[in-house]
């Protein structure tokens, strides 16, 4: 059965399954990296799990993100990085 997860929580969890720090996704969405750290542990306990990899798969699993999945223009512009995705 698929976690209930905020809006926010869900684009925190897809940021950090495109493998973003905490200050890369605060970048991205505004926020300080403190939130996304509570928001992505909130997250992390919907899911049942303290592990960010099996956090991850549980991302694919439930078509929070894909393997096709890539950081926009915008969200690389906004955190600095140059390689996006499963890069």
């Amino acid at each position: 059965m698929k976690p209930h997860l905020t809006p926010r929580q869900t684009e925190i969890i897809r940021l950090v399954s495109l493998g973003c720090t905490n200050d890369e996704a605060g970048a991205i969405l505004k926020i300080s990296p403190s939130t996304v750290d509570n928001h992505k542990t909130r997250a992390m306990e919907a899911f049942g799990t303290n592990k960010a990899v099996l956090m991850t798969r549980l991302a694919l699993k439930y078509r929070i993100t894909s393997m096709n999945d890539k950081l926009t223009a915008k969200e690389k512009r906004l955190c600095g990085r140059k390689n996006d995705g499963w890069n």
